[in-house]
């Protein structure tokens, strides 16, 4: 998913990381995609290049307008 991808926008609660460039395929990049079961954190879109993980309002309401 990340390959094709230019920008992560990892959310947990109110704290929001963006990733971009090299640092997009850093292993601190992969954990904040992945929840303390190791799996995939709900929910997930990918809207154009961009992957959001994890909710936070602000962030939604910015990426969809």
């Amino acid at each position: 998913m990340l390959a094709s991808a230019s920008r992560l926008i990892a959310s947990r609660g109110k704290k929001v990381i963006e990733f971009s460039g090299d640092t997009l395929s850093s292993d601190e990049a992969v954990r904040a995609m992945l929840g303390p079961t190791g799996n995939l954190r709900a929910p997930t879109a990918r809207i154009g290049e961009t992957v959001l993980v994890g909710f936070n309002q602000d962030v939604y309401s910015s990426v969809f307008g």
